[in-house]
């Protein structure tokens, strides 16, 4: 397989650069995983469109402010984007800066003064060290941290997303980027689901920034993808059989949700499971946990879209692509969702 089979024509001004004022108000693409068929609906329907008895499996990771500011002890500009706290003085990092930093270098945070130490190279990243002077590194970005918007919101970040670019039932702080499927959830939405007997749960990915990188090689079986931190408790498992002993379907919002079921049933089994996973999923998989999926638009050629084309097929997702953008649609992170059913 290609990448350039995943790619499609997407005119910018679809490209969501803010949320709507209500998360819910959304529009929601309803299609068929195995059928034809397309349906244009608004998220707040979802309840409408789930059976009693199913249960919906969030993604609990919550974003950190993971963008920096800082300088050079020489005084030249450098950015910050924490690719994943370590413990509390150590964090993999990506460095924008004009030259590439010495090991035993050092940054300082522009807002606080706090010193950070350059270790040195860990594959694609940089192994950075708070000074034991300045304290962790959860409590430095909340204080001087910036949300990491992705790279096609074309805007600074605003007070505004940290609210917004993170779900209404984030918990677990690690992600530097939003499980976006979960935006449009609200109190009201979940209040329409309890009444209508469609069940939830959770498990945690930390979603990386290696999300939006780009696949730079054409043979799709070699692109090897970015470690991320997965957990799937026993209480999910258990869960999760009851609901298909029951005859009802496991239904993945979002497909960092998709990845880490699917990452802990490897071995053919759903079983508990914490730790590193760089599942890759592409048309040939066969899905051993998630009967329907609730996802945002994706990238042209990106692994995303070539797993929702794994759970349904390429010229289905291609299809209602095309329908979305005739529709127009608003794509990827800030925009709308499907339902893949």
């Amino acid at each position: 397989m290609k990448v350039s089979d995943f790619t499609f024509d997407l005119p910018e001004e679809l490209i969501a650069q803010a949320p709507l004022p209500e998360r819910s108000a959304s529009r929601l693409l309803v299609m068929g995983r195995e059928h034809d068929g397309l349906d244009d609906r608004s998220f707040s329907e979802l309840d409408e469109l789930l059976d009693p008895g199913d249960l919906l499996v969030f993604n609990n990771t919550r974003v950190i402010p993971a963008r920096l500011h800082a300088k050079k002890e020489t005084g030249g500009r450098a950015e910050l984007l924490i690719e994943r706290v370590l413990d509390s003085r150590s964090a993999l990092a990506q460095i924008g800066i004009n030259r590439k930093p010495a090991p035993g270098s050092a940054l300082i945070e522009s807002e606080t003064g706090a010193r950070i130490r350059v270790e040195g190279r860990q594959d694609e990243f940089w192994h950075l060290r708070l000074d034991s002077e300045t304290g962790d590194w959860l409590a430095l970005l909340e204080r001087a941290g910036h949300m990491p918007l992705p790279p096609y919101i074309q805007r600074r970040d605003l007070p505004e997303d940290r609210e917004r670019y993170q779900t209404v039932y984030a918990q677990e702080p690690g992600a530097v980027a939003a499980p976006t499927a979960g935006l449009h959830f609200d109190d009201a939405l979940f209040a329409r689901l309890d009444r209508r007997g469609i069940h939830r749960a959770f498990c945690t990915l930390h979603v990386g920034a290696g999300t939006f990188q780009p696949v730079r090689v054409e043979e799709v079986e070699e692109h090897r993808m970015h470690p991320e931190w997965i957990r799937v408790d026993q209480s999910l498992v258990e869960r999760i059989a009851a609901t298909r002993a029951a005859g009802n379907r496991v239904v993945a919002v979002g497909t960092t949700a998709v990845r880490a079921l699917e990452t802990a049933a490897a071995e053919g089994e759903l079983k508990p499971f914490a730790g590193d996973s760089r599942i890759f999923i592409y048309p040939g998989y066969r899905f051993q946990v998630v009967d329907a999926l609730i996802t945002n638009f994706h990238l042209p050629g990106s692994t995303l879209m070539m797993l929702v084309s794994a759970f349904s097929s390429r010229d289905r997702i291609l299809a209602a692509y095309r329908h979305a953008v005739e529709q127009r649609y608003r794509f990827f992170s800030y925009g709308d969702a499907m339902l893949i059913r």
